[in-house]
């Protein structure tokens, strides 16, 4: 087996396999968090020009001398 770097010889300790199956289920958990988080901040956005642009209608039409 070849040397691992410091910070990973723990590691070596365990299978092959169950360190690979770790690493996936991380990763995956990773980009789920990653996916909820730019789906909330879709939604905000999308939230903040709908009331931008509803605020910008509602100033317009109060506005005087329109």
């Amino acid at each position: 087996m070849e040397s691992l770097p410091p910070f990973l010889q723990s590691l070596g300790e365990y299978p092959r396999w169950f360190v690979i199956a770790c690493l996936t289920v991380i990763a995956a958990a990773g980009l789920w968090l990653l996916a909820k988080a730019l789906k909330w901040t879709i939604y905000l956005l999308l939230t903040v020009v709908l009331l931008g642009g509803g605020v910008a209608v509602v100033w317009l039409l109060w506005k005087p001398g329109s």
